[in-house]
């Protein structure tokens, strides 16, 4: 009886130490984002002479204004999936009397003029034809109880 004990305490151990494996998700992970999104259009429209207000109308507020650095805004964004690797973006704007002077980090302003626009994107949206099923007893009783004919609201 020991001996089956051992056996079943040592197979549930290796089970349990293969389930572990990076291949097996028995806990699900959820994504997390922190900080601003930001996204290369954002970036392309800031220019350099923009206001604050106009930055921050584009941008919203910075992730990051230190009271130290009132010149300078960090926008920090992270994505860290529940699988997979995490990425990041970063971008700091530099302000020179209230005026945005450069853009600086991991994402930079683009040329759109130089290249083609970009198509817009469609999006098709189908919905089903609604299923006819006959009603069931319960709702035809419903439907008896209530005095009114299927279909009614």
């Amino acid at each position: 009886m020991k001996k089956l004990l051992i056996i079943i305490a040592c197979i549930a151990s290796l089970w349990l130490t293969g389930c572990s494996n990076s291949r097996f998700h028995l806990v699900h992970k959820i994504d997390i984002q922190q900080g601003n999104v930001v996204t290369q259009e954002e970036i392309n429209q800031l220019e350099p002479g923009m206001t604050r207000r106009q930055v921050q109308y584009i941008m919203g507020s910075p992730m990051i204004a230190d009271v130290f650095h009132q010149d300078r805004w960090d926008y920090l964004y992270l994505m860290q999936p529940g699988y997979g690797k995490p990425s990041s973006e970063r971008v700091t704007l530099y302000f020179e009397a209230d005026t945005l002077k450069r853009v600086e980090g991991s994402m930079h302003p683009q040329d759109v003029s130089a290249e083609e626009p970009t198509p817009s994107h469609q999006v098709t949206v189908v919905v089903p034809p609604q299923e006819r099923v006959p009603p069931g007893i319960l709702t035809r009783l419903w439907y008896w109880i209530t005095f009114r004919k299927p279909g009614e609201v």
